[in-house]
């Protein structure tokens, strides 16, 4: 064998011998690729219905995470997300029969709410079975505290809150309390019209409340007023600082609707130019991780002309608004910049009326928000109300965090 053979036969094995290498390691690399992209996100542990069986360390908070790429996409490029769904639990039977109906589509049920009282105490709900109805949806179960008393939110409660330490400190062993006895996963706090001049108070109170329940193995979040710069003040907006509740909760709800309400001139509940700009704002004082964009499942129906003080609009479901048109052969428009529908019709009084409501549209342009931001979620106010087209979009859009 002469050595030009002996090197084109050396050189050969050498081919074969790379080859071989370079397709296991495919081989492998496909296989480990390929169970990378299909990992799931954090799970929260022990779903069991009796909570007080379980270790408070072991129930599992959902612990806000590094949101990667394969934890923001799941099977079909779908943004992974949660949603919130608030409730309230007037009626149990019906409660139950709401989070049934839609809580496969929900990552939380918060319910709302837990009335506190000036001394810390607080103003429990009937809400055993529809707790339940949201375990077995595999829905975590959020307590939403709230200031609202006599038919609104008292600036007088949260003061007195912020600044009677005894109060403050039996609020907070209240909550967990409840927590722990009943199962709740989550807590929410949605304090409003505090007055402005009590903003730092409000962000002591959250700094010692929010740390506490954590600490006992709870995701902790707030409600958020929809605001588009620090300068808004006034008690609806003054006492919410962005920057702050985004470092010291696992995430924020903005309120992102009633810009149309039933006391107020006609318009679409949640125009898109307004929720962007809300959007706009939060992401340049939150981490867009911790953000849940609110949207409304109603919408309402106005009697015209409007007149401030005048008759209340009264709430409607979009279903019921859109089955109202079918029914009427009204002809329903769409307004492009407010990224909402609406129509007009004239009552058996002669009285005429425009209903501005939500659809799968409107639904739709939500939607886009919540993925050209890469925001956390979208957190629904309120169920009860039928909207079953939103459901099917939701899933279609997106893959739902599920703990």
């Amino acid at each position: 064998m002469n050595l030009k053979w002996q090197g084109d036969i050396m050189r050969r094995i050498g081919l074969i011998f790379m080859a071989t290498i370079l397709l296991l390691a495919g081989c492998n690399g496909a296989r480990f690729g390929g169970e990378d992209k299909q990992a799931t996100p954090q799970k929260m542990t022990n779903r069991t219905a009796h909570p007080e069986a379980v270790p408070m360390k072991s129930r599992g908070r959902v612990l806000p995470d590094e949101r990667g790429e394969n934890n923001l996409r799941g099977g079909g490029g779908k943004q992974r997300i949660e949603s919130i769904g608030f409730l309230e639990p007037v009626d149990p039977q019906t409660a139950v029969s709401d989070v049934s109906e839609v809580a496969r589509n929900l990552t939380y049920v918060a319910f709302f709410s837990y009335r506190v009282q000036p001394d810390g105490n607080l103003v429990p709900l009937n809400d055993a079975a529809p707790l339940a109805a949201a375990r077995r949806n595999n829905a975590v179960p959020m307590l939403v505290i709230t200031n609202f008393a006599e038919g609104n939110f008292s600036p007088d409660i949260a003061h007195r809150l912020f600044t009677d330490r005894a109060a403050s400190q039996r609020l907070i062993r209240n909550v967990i309390r409840v927590m722990k006895e009943k199962g709740y996963r989550a807590l929410n706090v949605d304090f409003e019209h505090i007055r402005e001049q009590d903003r730092r108070l409000f962000n002591g109170f959250l700094e010692t409340l929010l740390p506490r329940v954590k600490k006992e193995g709870y995701v902790v979040s707030t409600a958020l007023a929809p605001k588009s710069s620090d300068r808004q003040g006034g008690p609806w907006h003054g006492a919410h600082d962005y920057a702050f509740h985004g470092r010291v909760a696992d995430f924020v709800m903005l309120m992102t609707y009633e810009w149309g309400w039933t006391g107020g001139p006609p318009m679409a509940v949640s125009p898109i130019p307004q929720v962007r700009k809300v959007v706009d704002y939060a992401v340049t004082k939150i981490p867009r991780e911790k953000i849940i964009m609110g949207a409304p499942l109603y919408g309402y129906d106005w009697t015209l002309p409007y007149r401030k003080g005048g008759p209340p609009a009264k709430r409607v479901s979009p279903q019921e608004a859109k089955v109202f048109a079918l029914r009427k052969a009204i002809k329903i428009q769409y307004n492009n910049r407010d990224q909402a529908p609406y129509y007009y019709y004239t009552d058996d009084r002669g009285k005429k009326h425009v209903v501005w409501f939500e659809n799968e549209q409107s639904a739709q342009a939500k939607f886009n928000l919540v993925k050209e931001y890469r925001l956390r979620g979208i957190g629904y106010w309120v169920l009860g109300e039928d909207f079953p087209d939103n459901w099917s979009l939701l899933n279609d859009n997106f893959i739902i965090r599920k703990y």
